[in-house]
């Protein structure tokens, strides 16, 4: 009898033991108190696919994605490289680990609609970021929708700062003749967003009364600072005591144009250097140091603190089968898919 009870006794503590252990660990993804679950009780998987890691912009997103979900999600991020093929490998790989949500910074929004038919077949949710596809593809499937900005309004606060500049400054019409000669740099040749960011910078500018003269051709970049930097030393020595104004569609290139300017004697910071106003789109670090040196004008926040807080809150809701923006303060633009993180100028604290 004392042999059978105590038999009882040990599998109920077993039992006890088993149940405990169940509950900290389920197909090796740790969870937590906090952590917001899926409807099979695990932590969600959200699979994030970047652009290219050494953006700097996206760079801050990421670091605010990663941060908003530590601790809630497991994350699952790779790297693409600027190249839509191995992004689409990259795709296919997170679809058949069967990740719970998807976030997708493309490689080239004209691919989206790729992404949105494989996540589609597959009954993923699908948060675009950063790089917008047309909205009809994002539209095309009920569980996909897109968190970035409106890029035509970076391009008009460049505008309006060009004009505040000006009028600030009217010694920057070096010639006198009452139009702003200036070099224009774009990210990339079909990039919507280089593309809106080209267009209004220069149309608001005429439309805040100013007359602009492009000199040269638009320099295409690729948002990069080594390239914009060798573009701008090849416009300075065919057009030096010509060109007026920079404007980049992104600070990594407005740097690279600070940097040819410091090499031959302007924008150094010093109070008696001569001085070409640079403006670029993202207050980067980097921008925000130039603004403050007097090496560069001004900028156009692109909170990406911001953006990686947004895409980290609706990939929660999607993960737990919850509407995109439940429970934020977030809501979609006309078009009924979009959440836009509203841009501001920046000139220096």
């Amino acid at each position: 009898m004392k042999k059978k009870v105590l038999s009882i006794l040990l599998a109920s503590v077993m039992m006890f033991g088993l149940a405990a252990c169940g509950g900290e660990k389920t197909d090796d993804k740790q969870t937590d108190g906090d952590a917001q679950v899926t409807a099979d009780g695990e932590m969600p998987t959200v699979g994030v696919l970047i652009y290219k890691y050494d953006d700097t912009y996206i760079s801050t997103v990421r670091n605010a994605l990663e941060t908003a979900l530590n601790g809630k999600a497991e994350i699952v991020m790779q790297d693409g490289k600027n190249d839509q093929a191995t992004q689409n490998d990259q795709l296919d790989v997170m679809i058949s680990k069967g990740v719970d949500v998807l976030c997708v910074n493309m490689v080239d929004a004209k691919a989206a609609s790729g992404v949105v038919e494989k996540a589609s077949a597959a009954g993923i949710p699908t948060i675009f970021f950063n790089r917008e596809p047309d909205a009809e593809v994002v539209k095309s499937f009920d569980k996909a929708c897109f968190i970035g900005t409106n890029a035509a309004d970076a391009g008009k606060m460049q505008g309006d700062i060009i004009k505040d500049l000006l009028d600030a400054h009217p010694e920057y019409d070096l010639n006198g003749d009452g139009k702003i000669q200036y070099v224009m740099f774009q990210g990339e040749p079909d990039n919507p967003e280089a593309i809106a960011r080209t267009k209004y910078s220069v149309e608001q500018a005429v439309a805040n009364g100013l007359e602009m003269e492009q000199v040269g051709k638009t320099q295409v970049c690729n948002w990069d600072t080594e390239t914009a930097q060798k573009a701008m030393e090849a416009m300075l020595a065919a057009n030096e005591g010509k060109i007026e104004l920079v404007i980049a569609n992104n600070d990594g290139m407005a740097i690279g144009c600070v940097a040819a300017l410091s090499n031959i004697g302007y924008n150094t910071g010093a109070e008696d250097a001569k001085f070409i106003p640079v403006i670029g789109v993202d207050a980067t670090d980097a921008a925000k140091d130039a603004i403050q040196n007097g090496t560069m004008s001004a900028t156009v926040i692109q909170d990406g603190e911001a953006m990686g807080k947004a895409i980290a809150a609706v990939a929660m809701n999607a993960a737990s089968g919850a509407d995109f923006l439940e429970g934020t303060e977030y809501t979609f633009d006309e078009t009924g898919v979009a959440v836009r993180i509203p841009y501001a100028p920046y000139v220096g604290e």
